[in-house]
């Protein structure tokens, strides 16, 4: 069973073009060819980019953040209450009015209570300031290396600036050192963001993120295989190039320096823009949509990586819609909004808002507020019509 599959698996017709087999891959004296075994080693290396993150975020992000000034918030804690805690862990961490009513009755407890604790219950969830701010310099730091890295690879090599020649004798192009280094950098930085998924920071387009990682994993891991190394180095470099730019945006905006964090998202946004809905279409899609049937005719390896970019590719679409958005509210409001992929925290004073909003909706007012005004200004207004005032500084009832 386990011998058919891997021969299913690694049939050549899928993973290399006709009139090649994998003979004609083997590696010989002083050439060498990407093999699948070497994709292991990102496991290993993986865990390895996690201790350093680990350490790296303790000794350096974490004092760094207290003495730029980031502050976490003092979150109220909800009060130890079993039925309410098995509720929240077992059911739901937001439940609705019929839900908050039946607690009520098991807790002996007014509804708005049990619905304040289930809110200071979710905000102890949320990650601190000081969290994201380690999280964002950990990957600031990596981007950075990873995108001089690609770049001193890459610079003398004939395919960054003439795009056929990423199929010039495809696929027996040997395997550079360099390039497997840089290739091992990269899958294991993406695997080890798969290991910490439920530890790190969670966003509204956490199932978007997955989507990204696995799509990356993917397209790394194949393109390694089938030996499409030099088109995958250039879609590396293409999205670290952005990237280096995100990361000391978020950084600055946990600092609260909101002109440097304004000036910074317009660099990124810019920057993201046109290398992934203009350089990466052009210098990667069309590469190797067309480009590639110069050297070979269509596989079921080509249809298969080109799917994986597509993918990619909608990925971006989707990102530059919420960047774009961002932009627009930035061109209005004069200051960049927040992130609109990061979860607000809730306060008491937000559903306070909230129930005025509704009683305002429903052509309520609030007659506590009204009527005290009105009270007090009707009995200033009489005080001051019963009063008096006499030259000499004395006042006297009328």
């Amino acid at each position: 069973m386990s011998r058919a599959l891997y021969e299913w698996l690694w049939q050549q017709e899928f993973w290399l073009p006709p009139g090649i087999t994998w003979e004609d891959m083997q590696e010989s004296e002083g050439i060498r060819y990407p093999q699948p075994r070497h994709l292991l080693l990102s496991i290993p290396f993986a865990f390895i980019l996690i201790v350093i993150r680990c350490a790296f975020e303790r000794a350096i992000a974490l004092p760094l953040c207290s003495k730029l000034g980031v502050r976490d918030k003092q979150r109220p804690r909800a009060q130890p209450n079993p039925v309410l805690e098995a509720f929240y862990s077992t059911c739901c961490k937001k439940p609705g009015e019929g839900d908050l009513t039946s607690l009520a009755k098991q807790c002996d407890l007014p509804v708005r209570r049990v619905e304040r604790w289930f809110r200071h219950r979710r905000n102890t969830d949320r990650p601190s300031l000081s969290k994201k701010f380690c999280e964002a310099c950990w990957r600031f730091l990596f981007y950075i290396i990873a995108f001089f890295t690609g770049l001193a690879v890459l610079y003398d090599k004939p395919w960054l600036w003439d795009h056929r020649e990423c199929w010039t004798g495809y696929p027996q192009q040997p395997l550079l050192p360099s390039l497997f280094w840089y290739y091992l950098l990269e899958l294991s930085f993406y695997c080890s963001l798969v290991f910490t998924l439920p530890f790190d920071v969670k966003r509204k387009d956490f199932k978007v993120q997955i989507i990204h990682h696995a799509a990356t994993i993917f397209l790394i891991s194949f393109s390694y295989c089938a030996n499409y190394i030099r088109i995958g180095t250039l879609v590396l470099v293409i999205h670290d190039a952005s990237d280096c730019f995100l990361e000391p945006t978020k950084i600055f905006n946990y600092m609260k320096w909101k002109k440097t964090c304004d000036s910074l998202f317009m660099i990124f946004s810019a920057v993201f823009l046109i290398s992934r809905l203009v350089v990466y279409p052009y210098t990667v899609l069309y590469n190797t949509y067309y480009y590639s049937m110069e050297i070979f005719q269509p596989f079921s390896g080509y249809y298969f990586v080109n799917a994986l970019l597509i993918t990619l590719q909608l990925l971006h679409v989707f990102w530059s819609c919420l960047i774009i958005r961002m932009l627009y509210k930035f061109i209005l409001q004069g200051t960049m909004d927040k992130d609109m992929r990061s979860d607000t925290e809730e306060s008491d004073k937000d559903e306070e808002r909230e129930k005025v909003r509704e009683k305002e909706k429903n052509g309520i007012t609030c007659f506590s507020s009204v009527t005290s005004n009105n009270y007090i200004q009707r009995n200033g207004s009489e005080s001051l019509n019963n009063r008096t005032h006499l030259t000499n500084g004395h006042v006297k009832e009328r």
